[in-house]
Parts: C-alpha cells; sequence; structure tokens
C-alpha cells in the first residue's frame, strides 16, 4: 500500500516541483508570444520530457543508487560536483519559490508579504516533521496538484479559447521557436526536478528491475500531470490573449486569472500560485538535501535537521533581499548546465551493465538522452553568455 502510494506521490512531486512560480510566468508569456502555436512547443517538449525523465529514473531505480553515487562511479568527485550543483541552484531557486508563496497569502490574505513566506516556511517545516513526513509529503504533492489543475480548468473555461485553432496548430503549428522547447524541457526535468521523483521511489524501497513497470509509469505519469496543468494554463492565456488583452510584464499569470474570472479568478491566481510555490519549496528542499545523504553521513542522521536549515535559510534570505531578482537569473544559468550534466552521466552509467541486476538500458533512450544532451548544453551556452 506504501508502495503504490509513493509511486505515484513521487509523480506528483516531480510534476508540482516543475510547476512554481516560474511555470505560471513562463507559460503565460510564451502563449502571448506564439499563441496557438505554443500548443506545438509543449507538445515536442513533452515527448523529450518523456524521454529526459525515463533515463534518469530508470538509472537511478534500476541500480538502486542515488544520482551523486553513480555519477562518482563513472568519475570520481563527480558527485560531489553534481550535489553543489544540484544543492546550489536548489537553495536559490527555494528564495523564489518562498517568494512565491509569500505572493500567494498576500493576495489571499492582504498580509504582508513577508510574514505570508514566513508562515508558507512554518508549514513547510510541519510536513517533514510529521511523523511519517513520506506519505504527507506524497499526500500534500497530490491534492496540492489536482487543486491547481481543476483552479486553471475553470480559468481555462471561462476565458472562452479557441480551441479547434490551438488543436489544429498543435499538430501542425504556424511558427515554432526551438528556444523555447529547450527551455521547456529544462523548466521541467532540469536542475533538481526530475530527481525528486527518483530519489523519493528509492526511499520508499522501490527499485530493481521488477519494479520497472511502475518506475515507467511513475516517470510518465510526472510528465503527464505537469503537460496538463500546462496544456491548461496555456488555453487560459490563450482565451485572454485573443481578446486582444496585453498581459502583465511584471505578472502575466494574474492578468490570466483576473480577466477571465474577475475577483474570483484573482483569489483562484493566489490558490494556485501559494499551490505551485510551496510544494516547490518542499520538493526543492527534499531533493537538495537527498544529494548529501551519502556523501556526508551526518545528513543522513540529520537529515529533518539538515532539510529544516535549508528552508529556514531560503525565506530569511528573501526576508532580507527582498526581490532575488539577480539570483533567480543566476540560478536559471545553473539549471540549465545540471540537465545536460546529470544526464550525460546518467548515458555514460547506462552502457556499464549493472553486475547486480543484468539491467540493461533500451538504446532509444540513449538516442534521447544523447540528443537533449546536445541541445541543452547548446542552450546553456547561449544563456551564459547572455548572463555575462
Amino acid at each position: 500500500m506504501r508502495k503504490n502510494s509513493a509511486i505515484l506521490g513521487a509523480a506528483f512531486l516531480m510534476a508540482t516541483s516543475a510547476i512554481g512560480p516560474g511555470f505560471l510566468t513562463q507559460t503565460s508569456l510564451f502563449t502571448a508570444s506564439l499563441g496557438t502555436s505554443f500548443g506545438f512547443v509543449i507538445l515536442i517538449s513533452l515527448i523529450l520530457d518523456i524521454g529526459v525523465q525515463l533515463n534518469i529514473w530508470r538509472m537511478v531505480t534500476m541500480r538502486g543508487e542515488r544520482a551523486q553515487d553513480i555519477a562518482n562511479k563513472v568519475v570520481p568527485g563527480m558527485g560531489y560536483v553534481l550535489a553543489l550543483l544540484v544543492a546550489g541552484g536548489g537553495l536559490v531557486f527555494n528564495i523564489g519559490n518562498i517568494a512565491g508563496t509569500g505572493l500567494g497569502l498576500e493576495v489571499l490574505t492582504g498580509m504582508d508579504v513577508k510574514f505570508c513566506a514566513v508562515i508558507s516556511c512554518v508549514i513547510a517545516l510541519g510536513i517533514f516533521w510529521y511523523r511519517e513526513a513520506g506519505l504527507l509529503m506524497d499526500g500534500f504533492a497530490k491534492l496540492l496538484g489536482l487543486i491547481m489543475i481543476l483552479l486553471t480548468l475553470y480559468i481555462a473555461i471561462s476565458s472562452h479559447p479557441p480551441v479547434v485553432s490551438a488543436l489544429y496548430h498543435t499538430v501542425w503549428p504556424e511558427h515554432t521557436d526551438m528556444l523555447k522547447i529547450i527551455t521547456l524541457v529544462g523548466g521541467t526535468v532540469g536542475g533538481y526536478i526530475s530527481f525528486a521523483g527518483a530519489h523519493r521511489l528509492l526511499d520508499a524501497g522501490v527499485k530493481g528491475p521488477a519494479q520497472l513497470k511502475q518506475v515507467n509509469k511513475s516517470a510518465i505519469s510526472g510528465i503527464l500531470i505537469t503537460s496538463v496543468m500546462r496544456f491548461t494554463l496555456f488555453f487560459a492565456a490563450l482565451g485572454i490573449v485573443s481578446q486582444g488583452i496585453t498581459l502583465a510584464a511584471g505578472n502575466p499569470a494574474s492578468t490570466v486569472f483576473q480577466s477571465a474570472a474577475g475577483k474570483l479568478g484573482y483569489v483562484f491566481f493566489g490558490i494556485v500560485l501559494w499551490s505551485a510555490a510551496i510544494t516547490s519549496v518542499v520538493g526543492a528542499s527534499y531533493t537538495s538535501v537527498s544529494f548529501w545523504k551519502t556523501l556526508v553521513p551526518a545528513v543522513a542522521k540529520y537529515e529533518k535537521w539538515v532539510i529544516s536549515i535549508f528552508i529556514i535559510i531560503s525565506t530569511l534570505i528573501f526576508c532580507l533581499a527582498g526581490n532575488p531578482v539577480r539570483l533567480l537569473v543566476m540560478a536559471g544559468a545553473v539549471n540549465g548546465i545540471i540537465l545536460p550534466l546529470a544526464l550525460a552521466i546518467m548515458l555514460i552509467a547506462s552502457y556499464r551493465r549493472d553486475t547486480k541486476t543484468q539491467y540493461r538500458h533500451p538504446a532509444w533512450l540513449q538516442v534521447v538522452g544523447w540528443i537533449v544532451v546536445v541541445a541543452l548544453s547548446w542552450m546553456s551556452v547561449v544563456g551564459l553568455r547572455g548572463l555575462f
């Protein structure tokens, strides 16, 4: 029963980690930029995401080892590099996630954004200090994930998008943008995100070839959940921009919700933003610390304390810095580097048959994986040039 809960919970943990404040902003802006053809970008990124996720989740769970341990076997010391990148990027993104929780609660309560962030921090800490933290984390991700999708679906229906045109251009686009495809892939399975679910499955004891079917199901489910939310928000935003309404540059998603359903829509936006941000806080904190559990024994022994410190530091930095825009830009660059590096390590490891399990990694997954490694590596170079 617990394994079944963890399998679905891992899918939702990964999905809700991907659906953060940046996800809402990015999807809204890209819809305004590409219109109905953005559906094609989502579709192609969905296919690539599945390829990436299956590569990472299979390698981690079939070998029964965390990503950092696999990395250390491929290149001694590489596990520490990967852990530093994931934890560093996760910390900076967590500052943005905490900011999102504060903004979401501010919309709902009218209280000061920093006070709202502190309240959210306490809620996140409560999840990890609960006696059955794993089960609570699974349930929390499932509940808020469903709430986000249902509320956004209401907005999508209220905005009256051109559904037929959108579906047609999802398959046969008028124009497309390769950079946006790569950006979506990085935002969905980049950085710590894809490892969130894979490491959760390991903690729940889901590993080895006997669990392959369940791992595949969980990995694909996580991508499909994320894509359902992405398509739903796409239709909601499309309905608004097709009416000639300009999305606010600073907070485009709020324009979508408020224009579609007035004050009620704005309340829904607050709920969705808070849900997206708090679940991302949980996912980023859990995954970032999980990368050090096998490298530093003390982290495994005092895991709850380390996670708590991670969340508290994120909250303190937000409260002191207020608007960590530069940090978030830097984190975006780090996130773009992590996925091709981590995926390349997993792919190199896949050529070595596991002597314990005799698991053989499919050639088609290796091909898809290397395509994404090359594409995202190029995107990272372009992004870093622009940053520096």
